[in-house]
């Protein structure tokens, strides 16, 4: 089972909106020699939704060729669609990811049986290690715990990113004591509270411009030590806030360009961060002692 900081990694971008090879990378690097204990590669933060499927495998090979075996590679293969999202999970197989992380269908709004039906058919569909990704506040879908515990009985179904940003359900998915089944928050802000709860590990925005902090914060939370991860968790509470003040990953982007680790370049419809916020970034990351 993977534990501790995973980072749900940014895709590069130059100004007119290139995917940085070069870039990518250096932070995927960066990450490896900080003690990120593994890499989701164009998930969310990577800005899936708007890369094309050969520029989608490709940054997953390009993870895995950086990566060189040091730690695992996640690749985000999630779709509304049931059919593209098993073609998106065989080509991170073929890539070689070690996993997939898929997220709830969005905007079809599926029921729960829907839900299991989707997820057990890509689980059956690709023999590769799948987590599922419950992001109620992106997708407008919000997968139920006794959901997650039907889904958790297929074999290679092996994990959760839950990312409601809700304790209540942190402490109800630790409750259920699944047997060999990873439970990752995915809320930065409530990460270090979920992993002292039971979580075991944290799929983090934060960690791409603070990676060795929050790989300090999760071992500190998975070893018990509350006192020492709320400590170095109270120098990123900044972070965790200004990197979701515009829709991730605008804000982290432009904080990465801030820190000169990579161009400023985003996709439509994403544009690049409002100058109102750019303050209270630089200020974040200041307070986290990344910028001077």
């Amino acid at each position: 089972m993977i534990t501790g900081s995973i980072v749900a990694i940014v895709t590069p971008m130059t100004e007119s909106g290139e995917v940085d090879h070069v870039s990518f990378g250096e932070l995927v690097e960066r990450q490896v020699t900080s003690g990120t204990s593994a890499i989701v590669s164009v998930g969310t933060t990577g800005e899936s939704s708007t890369l094309s499927v050969s520029e989608h495998t490709e940054i997953i090979r390009r993870t895995i060729e950086v990566v060189a075996g040091r730690v695992p590679v996640i690749a985000g293969t999630g779709a509304n669609s049931t059919s593209e999202a098993i073609h998106l999970t065989r080509a991170a197989l073929a890539a070689g990811a070690d996993g997939a992380l898929l997220v709830t269908p969005y905007y079809n709004k599926p029921p729960q049986e829907g839900l299991y039906r989707h997820f057990r058919a890509v689980a059956e569909a690709v023999d590769i290690p799948q987590y599922l990704y419950n992001v109620p506040g992106r997708t407008g879908c919000d997968m139920l715990p006794s959901t997650v515990a039907r889904l958790s009985e297929i074999p290679n179904i092996v994990g959760l990113k839950e990312a409601a940003g809700d304790l209540d359900r942190v402490r109800e998915l630790v409750a259920l004591e699944l047997a060999d089944f990873a439970l990752y928050s995915g809320d930065d802000s409530t990460a270090c509270a979920s992993m002292l709860a039971g979580f075991h590990g944290n799929i983090s925005v934060t960690a791409n411009v603070a990676p060795e902090a929050m790989a300090r914060m999760c071992a500190a939370a998975l070893e018990g030590d509350a006192e020492a991860a709320s400590e170095i968790d109270a120098n990123l509470v900044g972070l965790h806030s200004a990197l979701f003040a515009e829709p991730n990953p605008i804000p982290v982007k432009w904080a990465l360009a801030e820190m000169g680790l990579m161009p400023g370049g985003i996709r439509l419809p994403l544009v690049e961060l409002d100058e109102w916020h750019h303050e209270d970034v630089r200020a974040a990351l200041r307070s986290a002692s990344l910028l001077a």
